[in-house]
């Protein structure tokens, strides 16, 4: 799977092999499923997968920044965002993967 982007579809598809329920029906579970997740987040609510990570929606507060191009001092409005923390075991899967040290990414 090196180079390509996962995507729901993907997803029902490896729900269905596993299970067994039909296609739709397996895209209808991810679609639900991401649909809590969203729901939850958009109320306010903490998101945690056990062993995966945690989702939650942080407040950030208005600042002062620079235009990268002009320099020029420049407000930044203040926002929510969403911000993942991975589990430690989603991190030791990840460090262990063959992937993880021969793809020259941060870390080490």
């Amino acid at each position: 799977m090196k180079g390509k982007t996962l995507t729901r579809a993907d997803l029902a598809e490896a729900v269905h092999e596993e299970v067994g329920l039909t296609r739709q029906d397996c895209a209808g579970l991810v679609e639900r499923t991401l649909d809590m997740v969203a729901e939850a987040l958009e109320a306010g609510q903490i998101v945690k997968l056990s062993g995966f990570g945690v989702f939650q929606v942080r407040a950030k507060r208005a600042r002062m920044g620079r235009n990268p191009k002009t320099g020029e001092p420049a407000s930044i409005v203040p926002r929510r965002v969403i911000s993942f923390r991975a589990s430690q075991v989603m991190k030791a899967k990840i460090d262990a993967s063959p992937d993880a040290h021969a793809s020259g990414g941060k870390g080490a």
